[in-house]
């Protein structure tokens, strides 16, 4: 069987053309990246968990009328979205204070914040992912001040449910950050969600012990990045409790 056309490699997706017009194939690897990619490795499994658990938050995201690009999942690596023109912002969410906002303002990780505090990081690795604000994005033309009001409602109300979710598992969702794309359907044009959700692009803390729960396992060397992973996917009943990852690769046809 033919292979299929690569579109785009990331650090830790590769996107194939899908079956039909309008679709792409997300592929989740195993590589693991840190500081901008200056820290990198391959966690066996990972891919696999950040696939089911992505699968399990669009899903959930799109039975409550938050839209996503997400269709359906293929395999244990592979999962089937729509195609969209990706707006070039990573927009954060914070509940708690951690990590750069910590190192920013001196805040002391852990203080939660009087209200959530949404940022905008401009998509760029060569430049860091520098955060910006409104104005910046106005100027630059990355998206209308009514894409920018939608996209904070977007952002609360998958807060909303991220941290719902969460909570009823014992999970404290400290930050988290989502990429949204536009689709296009002749003149009309909506916002998703896009990319994925996953311990990859959360931060999440065991409410009871403060245990760490997302990629800040590997940034910070604290222990098994999979181990902390399986846990998520198990609280969430995404996975068996007694089951094991599957972590060899999935053949790309």
């Amino acid at each position: 069987m033919a292979r299929r056309k690569k579109i785009y490699e990331g650090k830790a997706k590769i996107l194939y053309e899908g079956p039909e017009p309008g679709t792409i194939v997300q592929y989740f690897k195993d590589d693991a990246t840190a500081f901008n990619a200056e820290k990198r490795d391959v966690i066996e499994g990972k891919g696999v968990l950040n696939n089911r658990l992505s699968e399990f938050f669009m899903t959930g995201l799109n039975q409550i009328g938050v839209p996503t690009h997400f269709v359906k999942r293929l395999n244990m690596r592979e999962q089937l979205v729509k195609a969209c023109e990706i707006i070039p912002l990573e927009i954060i969410v914070r509940n708690y204070a951690a990590g750069s906002l910590s190192k920013r303002l001196g805040i002391e990780e852990g203080v939660q914040l009087p209200r959530p505090l949404v940022e905008y990081c401009y998509k760029d690795d060569d430049l860091g992912d520098p955060l910006v604000a409104e104005e910046h994005i106005a100027a630059f033309g990355w998206a209308s001040q009514q894409d920018m009001d939608d996209i904070v409602s977007l952002a609360l109300r998958v807060n909303d449910f991220m941290s719902g979710v969460m909570l009823a598992v014992g999970i404290r969702l400290v930050d988290f950050k989502i990429e949204i794309g536009r689709i296009y359907d002749g003149d009309f044009m909506r916002l998703v969600v896009a990319d994925e959700i996953s311990p990859d692009s959360c931060r999440l803390w065991d409410i009871e012990t403060g245990e760490k729960l997302d990629k800040d396992v590997f940034r910070r060397d604290l222990g098994n990045l999979t181990d902390a992973y399986t846990e998520v996917a198990r609280r969430l009943g995404v996975m068996p409790k007694t089951s094991t990852p599957i972590t060899k690769p999935t053949l790309i046809n």
